[in-house]
Order: structure tokens, then C-alpha cells, then sequence
């Protein structure tokens, strides 16, 4: 049987200011520690059996190009938009464009949320697991 395949979406963590007003709800957050933690993240998801890309965005509109090359190449099991997309007010559009580019192109795929780049492998289980026992029903 193969791997389930996971997408982490989220935004370059070199583009963002983290002293900006729109991202003082991650306190202590660098690029540093963003970039490793998804590394760390897709490390613990293959240890448990999951292939995962990570398809790191601009906040503009090849983000969205981005994203469709994504999707129009791979066939995604799960697929996570971070929260430094989800949260900002500024993102709203982003976030509503990505999801409705999911909705086109990935119908199968379930979509699944962190809060912080830490409990992203958390958010892909939880889906996972709901996703299991709702087959079994």
C-alpha cells in the first residue's frame, strides 16, 4: 500500500515580518525556527508512513500559480494551509483563494489546519484518524 501523501502550504517564512502587527499573534517566532519546524515536521510524518511536499508561497498571485502546479501534478491524501496564511487578516483573500483552488483541483483530498508550525503534524493525524473511522462506519 502506498504512503498517504500530505501537502504543507504556507508562506515563505523568509517573506514575513515577524515584528508586524499582522503576526504578533506568533510570539517568538523567526524564519529560523518556522523553516525548522516544517523540516522537523516532514521528518516525523515519513517516520509514521507519509510522503509530504511543502510548497512554500508568496502572499500574491503566484502563490495561487503555485499552489495549482501543486495540484495539478500530485494527488494529495491531506492537504494543510498554515496558519501564518489562515490567520493574518491581511491573508483573508489568499486563504479564500487557496481554498477555493483545492476545492477545483483536489476534491478527495481533506483539508487540515495547525495553529503554529509545531502542532502541524497534530492537525494531519487528527484528520487522518477522523478519516479512518469515518470509513469504518
Amino acid at each position: 500500500m502506498a504512503n498517504k501523501k500530505v501537502l504543507l502550504i504556507g508562506i515563505d517564512a523568509f517573506l514575513i515580518d515577524f515584528s508586524s502587527p499582522e503576526f504578533a499573534a506568533f510570539p517568538g517566532l523567526t524564519s529560523e525556527k518556522v523553516e525548522a519546524g516544517m523540516k522537523m515536521t516532514m521528518l516525523k510524518l515519513s517516520e509514521l508512513g507519509f510522503d509530504s511536499d511543502l510548497c512554500w508561497t508568496d502572499f500574491g498571485k503566484t502563490a495561487i500559480q503555485l499552489l495549482t502546479k501543486y495540484l495539478t501534478e500530485n494527488r494529495y491524501d491531506y492537504i494543510l494551509i498554515g496558519a501564518g496564511i489562515r490567520m493574518p487578516p491581511n491573508n483573508f483573500m489568499l486563504f479564500e483563494n487557496m481554498v477555493n483552488t483545492i476545492h477545483e483541483l483536489a476534491k478527495d483530498s481533506k483539508i487540515c489546519f495547525n495553529t503554529i508550525p509545531t502542532d502541524t503534524m497534530e492537525a494531519i493525524l487528527r484528520i487522518d484518524s477522523f478519516n479512518s473511522v469515518a470509513k469504518a462506519l
